[in-house]
């Protein structure tokens, strides 16, 4: 049986979130959950899993290379953490079990100790010639670590021309992720996407091909206090800073 994303992932064309009976509010930031999966049972659908392991609809797919239609599959195995994502557990687990009794291949750490911190990594190099958006001031930048910041915020007015930064497919145009309004997704490659929320009017449908620098969209206010540009760029379908790979202004 097939399971169908049921309210976060809508069609190009829909404006209306359809919401099914007792669902919850999908989260707006997403809490990883490294080495973590799920497996898909009968009856599931993409939104309620990541709706009920505190992940946003859009990571869940994008984590898992989840394109539209959005369709998961009984046995079909999930990944809670982005591709690149260190793990802390067992893979397929999603709790991380305690050392057995008697291991004593790591020294304890003492509570006067602080527990060694993972390295952050450096900038993943890309080969795409990135371009900006649109123009405007930053109101919003991304911030490493913090789910609630995951790419730059632009202001500008509306009705203001939104563009691709790089060629690309349009793989979701659509209104049914909470948290970004009229959201436009364009993939560059296998490995790069880019993303642009709260728009006025989509200008391009999932599918179309899109020239570095094309208007897709008109700037506005859709899920956000004021007329905006949300921008993010992923790798792996892992956030990163826009600022690095965008042209110096």
């Amino acid at each position: 049986m097939v399971a169908m994303l049921a309210l976060a992932l809508l069609a190009a064309c829909s404006s209306t979130v359809v919401r099914s009976p007792g669902a919850t509010s999908a989260p707006k930031a997403s809490t990883p959950k490294p080495g973590a999966s799920i497996v898909v049972q009968r009856g599931d659908t993409l939104y309620r899993l990541a709706v009920s392991n505190g992940i946003s609809p859009m990571d869940l797919a994008l984590w898992n290379n989840v394109r539209p239609p959005y369709t998961i599959y009984p046995g079909q195995r999930l990944r809670l953490y982005p591709q690149d994502g260190r793990s802390t557990a067992a893979s397929g687990t999603t709790a991380t079990r305690p050392p057995a009794a008697g291991n004593a291949t790591r020294p304890p750490v003492r509570p006067t100790q602080v527990p060694p911190q993972p390295t952050p990594l450096p900038p993943v190099a890309s080969s795409i010639a990135w371009r900006w958006p649109t123009e405007g001031q930053i109101i919003g930048r991304y911030v490493a670590g913090d789910p609630t910041k995951q790419g730059v915020d632009i202001a500008g007015r509306g009705g203001q021309a939104v563009r691709s930064a790089a060629d690309g497919v349009v793989v979701y145009s659509g209104s049914g992720l909470v948290g970004y309004g009229e959201l436009i997704i364009v993939k560059h490659d296998e490995q790069w996407l880019s993303a642009y929320g709260h728009n006025r009017t989509r200008l391009v449908n999932e599918g179309a091909r899109v020239k570095a620098g094309q208007q897709i969209a008109e700037m506005g206010s859709s899920g956000a206090a004021r007329d905006m540009l949300h921008f993010e760029i992923r790798y792996n379908g892992k956030p990163v800073d826009p600022l690095r790979y965008l042209p110096a202004r």
